[in-house]
């Protein structure tokens, strides 16, 4: 037995070897640049080290499977000539099946596996050895780096490796669901991807809700609609709001010695008009540019569609804004009776969100859907099914559905959507 030990040590060592290139490469795909570039700020050299030898992910992969296939097929060969030596004819079968299972066990699965679970730290242990690697294997790398480029003169790559918006929807999704983000964080990073797509269409207050004053208003009318309305800015409009002619600020009204004895054309400032399809990023940036709050959406006749306030827009981003003048309201809000009532002007994406149904619809509010599914002008009262939801109209105001009844009933495959 002493004859072969010298055998044994080295396919031991070359087992460590496989599980450290193992190991090593499943670190290096695996580990959070972020957490290294913040031990990299507090001193850390080997990760600094790290993300160094990751720059150049290619030389480094190079080294790893050279590095990998050599030990693989040493302690192959040490093995096929150990159990051949013993067995006969025989050991190199026996060799096959024993070094193909020690391999798989302990250089492959395992190392894998642990590496995986600490990525950062074995990177970081791995990086010196890995590091003299690269140099020693320079020659080697420099042949594949060659190959490398020759075979990109086949085989084009078309540069479309950029992350979607689905995909990056479901990575916060999974790293929500690991623990490394909150659900607030969540819903944040959420918004931030999705608000790109926004559109002004899709967060304006709609015409019909706006607070609006005549350019002809006596100060004592507008006094008291700053009053009534606890809003900071007014819409002026000359004949009817289709025509806004500009945005009346509360400070510029009120003075240290009470109402301007300036006429309103002196005090307003000029409005801000967008189309209704703008999209809400670029008008973040026009309004800041321009140091507005406000912005007058036009439908496609010219008509004032509704406003879009700097408010609207921080909201998507970081949820409901309430101040000192809001009335809180709840959109969504369950009765005792395990029935749910539901404020209408709540967007359809919502809705469907918070009941977890599908529904095609040209309208982008509750209300809008009602009226779509009755085919009139809602009245209260008026109630009709939809898949699992029974809609009751509990209140209108001006044709418009203000609050509904919504009771979760069994299905009836005649009412779905077709």
């Amino acid at each position: 037995m002493d004859q072969y030990i010298g055998y044994i040590i080295a396919m031991v060592a070359c087992i460590i070897g496989s599980a450290y290139f193992s190991a090593t490469e499943t670190a290096f795909s695996s580990f959070n640049k972020t957490r290294l570039k913040t031990l990299q700020e507090k001193g850390s050299k080997r990760a600094s080290l790290v993300l160094k030898l990751s720059e150049n992910y290619d030389k480094l992969l190079s080294t790893l499977l050279i590095g990998n296939n050599i030990v693989n097929i040493l302690v192959a060969s040490l093995g096929t000539v150990m159990f051949v030596k013993m067995y006969g004819d025989v050991g190199a079968t026996i060799s096959t099946v024993v070094i193909t299972i020690v391999v798989l066990i302990f250089g492959e699965i395992s190392p894998k596996s642990i590496a995986k679970d600490f990525p950062e730290k074995f990177a970081m242990f791995s990086a010196p050895f890995l590091q003299l690697l690269i140099w020693i294997l320079l020659p080697l790398n420099f042949l594949f780096t060659m190959w490398k480029k020759f075979l990109s003169l086949f085989f084009k790559h078309n540069g479309d490796d950029k992350m979607s918006q689905d995909e990056l929807l479901m990575l916060v999704d999974e790293v929500q669901e690991e623990g490394s983000i909150d659900d607030s964080e969540g819903n944040l990073l959420r918004n931030a991807i999705e608000f790109s797509e926004l559109r002004a269409e899709d967060i304006l207050t709609h015409r019909v809700d706006l607070e609006s004053l005549s350019i002809d208003s006596t100060k004592e009318e507008i006094s008291d609609l700053f009053e009534t309305s606890k809003f900071s800015r007014l819409l002026v409009y000359s004949e009817d709001i289709d025509n806004i002619v500009g945005v009346l600020h509360i400070k510029d009204f009120y003075t240290k010695d009470g109402i301007t004895s300036k006429s309103i054309e002196e005090i307003m400032t000029a409005p801000i008009f967008i189309h209704k399809t703008e999209k809400v990023s670029s008008l973040l940036k026009r309004l800041q540019a321009e140091k507005s709050h406000i912005a007058v959406v036009l439908d496609e006749f010219g008509g004032t569609l509704g406003i879009v306030t700097m408010e609207d827009i921080l909201e998507e981003l970081v949820g409901e804004i309430w101040d000192e003048h809001d009335d809180v309201e709840e959109d969504f809000k369950q009765l005792p009776s395990g029935e749910y009532t539901v404020n209408c002007d709540v967007s359809m994406d919502d809705f469907c969100n918070f009941f977890d149904i599908q529904i095609e619809s040209d309208s982008s509010t509750l209300n809008g859907w009602i009226a779509e599914k009755l085919d009139k002008v809602p009245e209260k009262g008026e109630q009709f099914t939809y898949n699992t939801l029974q809609i009751t109209v509990t209140e209108t105001d001006s044709h418009r559905v203000m609050s509904a009844l919504i009771k979760v009933v069994e299905p009836k495959e005649e009412e779905t959507e077709e």
